[in-house]
């Protein structure tokens, strides 16, 4: 049986740990042995238990931990790890540390998640045998800006739960929570309130969007820093009848099955697994020409792409898709066949797991 580690340091819950945990469901329905080791109060711990999956704990207060490093070797041996995989900071170091200077030499791999700068690149280039990561563009800010070998990095795009994200599955109840008429427009954003997410340009297009099709509701759903500038901005814009605060949300699906369209103007992001989640709810979507967006979004096909931070272009966008609901339902079926197609929860375990699989085979090659 196949054992994979996956090491996680950091305490939180967003995109990066959803990821880990539908990666770890998915390789246990495959038939791999998958233990999670991170941080004893971390949120990725206790949904792990919940999920069935092994959960083991350690403090690692930092990348020079030695005693994380102990346990990691330890680890690594008692349970018979083949590969590990790491996703953060101070485990990347803690983990390949380990597994280097383990006896058994189980494969590493160094997932990245985000479309940030890296702060450490011999996370990268030195210790693991392979680098994953969520989009082709966060592999070629990897490969041709910081120089990580070509051949070592891999493309596994972030899967999406068929199951949750199912628009006959879906409760149809959102409109009805808001007060909103069956007939009447709804455009949605699903995202943290952070101003890299483009709620600020958004808010600009409303007045130019209400004046070619009146009537039409925003909703923001998600929280954070910018809530309150958000707000002034509404009541200076004069826009507050027509864009609704959600605020956090747990029941997503629903959310996204209320929307006639879906639009997040964002400034950065490494694949944008939300207008993947609106495409597997038969959404259509507008998004901007950044980052791994373009990978998610398929421009006149699934939905439509328009230059970061320009409110007009996005108005613009919007009024089309709002005057056409038969383009509308065009990209939402097509949205729904693409998710299906490429980025199924499913899919990706299994793109991982012939990864895993590959590099153990390498490993015993090497060795005999």
């Amino acid at each position: 049986m196949l054992t994979i580690l996956h090491s996680e340091s950091s305490l939180g819950w967003g995109g990066q740990e959803n990821r880990t945990l539908h990666e770890c469901v998915g390789l246990k329905k495959l038939g791999a042995r998958v233990i999670v080791l991170c941080k004893p109060e971390s949120r990725l711990a206790e949904r792990a238990r919940a999920a069935g999956i092994e959960v083991r704990t350690h403090p690692m207060a930092s990348n020079r931990d030695i005693s994380a490093i102990r346990y990691c070797m330890s680890l690594i041996k008692s349970a018979s790890v083949d590969v590990v995989n790491t996703h953060s900071g101070d485990d990347s170091f803690i983990c390949a540390i380990a597994g280097r200077l383990s006896g058994r030499r189980p494969a590493i791999v160094r997932t990245r998640h985000l479309a940030l700068p890296i702060t450490s690149k011999i996370t990268y280039s030195r210790f693991p045998h392979r680098v994953v990561t969520v989009s082709e563009h966060v592999r070629r800010y990897l490969v041709e800006v910081k120089g990580i070998p070509g051949g070592r990095v891999v493309t596994v795009p972030t899967g999406i739960d068929l199951a949750r994200f199912d628009p006959l599955a879906a409760p149809d109840t959102f409109r009805a929570e808001l007060g909103v008429p069956p007939d009447a427009l709804v455009v949605g954003t699903i995202a943290i309130l952070r101003r890299k997410k483009g709620h600020h340009v958004l808010l600009s297009a409303i007045p130019g969007i209400l004046k070619e099709v009146p009537g039409v509701v925003f909703v923001f759903a998600g929280d954070g820093p910018q809530r309150q500038n958000i707000e002034e901005r509404i009541k200076e814009l004069g826009i507050g009848e027509s864009v609704r605060l959600l605020g956090l949300r747990t029941d997503v699906p629903a959310v996204l099955k209320g929307l006639d369209l879906f639009v997040l103007p964002t400034l950065e992001e490494a694949l944008g697994t939300s207008f993947l989640e609106a495409a597997a709810m038969g959404i259509p979507t507008v998004g901007t020409r950044v980052g791994g967006v373009p990978e998610a979004v398929k421009d006149g096909v699934t939905g439509v792409l328009v230059d970061p931070d320009d409110a007009g272009a996005l108005a613009a966008a919007v009024v089309r898709l709002l005057k056409d609901a038969s383009l509308r339902r065009s990209m939402g079926e097509a949205g729904r066949k693409m998710v299906e197609r490429d980025f199924s929860t499913e899919r990706m375990a299994e793109r991982m797991f012939e990864l895993y699989t590959g590099l153990v085979r390498e490993k015993a090659a090497q060795a005999s």
